[in-house]
């Protein structure tokens, strides 16, 4: 697709990126919930075409390192780049890793190289080679993605900087600017994430194309109705 519904949320935090992990999880938690309850009729209708289960949510969130990530599937497919990011077949493959392992459907991978991340994007604290980001999956495919943000202007400079932009340069973009800007205002240190609703319903309900889950989808070769 391109073009979807996203939504987003950001919130303060008092010591630790994994509380937005928490509210995310509560969030998606619920809105399972919500959906087998409230929705019982419209979910039966699509299920008698598109086979389908209500996915299994762990009461706490389950949160897998990135390099654990890698390892379970190293064990499974043979040696990986460890720097490299996940493909679509390796993330499913984990998905039944973790379905085995755990019995869930729903999981978080967190610890990801600094390098695959934006710029703005928190570092480890301990391990400046890794990042204080996270991605939500479901049915062993990623549905929101999420870290928590530099709230530090000196950092974030510094973080350009290491990703080859100078901030001083005189062509720097308007947004960027503007960004950059609002920070030296001051900033609580903040999480969150953004998640699109369209791959949220094609995993839940396991379509096998995810247009089926827009009411009008649009794509490289269809822009209109």
């Amino acid at each position: 697709l391109c073009e979807f519904t996203g939504l987003d949320f950001e919130m303060a935090i008092d010591e630790h990126y994994l509380e937005a992990v928490a509210v995310g999880h509560r969030a998606f938690k619920r809105l399972f919930e919500t959906l087998e309850r409230d929705c019982a009729p419209e979910l039966e209708a699509v299920r008698a075409r598109f086979d389908s289960s209500p996915p299994v949510v762990p009461e706490e969130p389950l949160v897998i390192g990135f390099d654990r990530a890698k390892a379970m599937l190293a064990d499974r497919l043979g040696d990986l780049d460890p720097a490299d990011d996940l493909t679509t077949a390796q993330e499913i493959e984990l998905g039944a890793i973790v379905k085995e392992a755990h019995g869930v459907d729903f999981y978080v991978v967190d610890k990801y190289p600094a390098h695959l991340r934006p710029f703005y994007t928190m570092p480890d604290p301990d391990d400046p080679t890794l990042s204080n980001s996270y991605d939500f999956f479901l049915r062993g495919q990623e549905i929101c993605s999420g870290a928590q943000r530099c709230h530090d202007p000196a950092s974030l400079r510094a973080r350009l900087l290491a990703k080859g932009i100078d901030p001083d340069q005189p062509d720097l973009s308007p947004s960027l600017k503007a960004y950059l800007t609002a920070f030296e205002h001051g900033a609580p240190p903040h999480a969150g994430c953004g998640f699109g609703l369209e791959r949220i319903l094609f995993l839940y309900l396991n379509l096998d194309n995810v247009r089926l889950a827009s009411l009008f989808p649009r794509d490289p070769k269809r822009c209109a109705p």
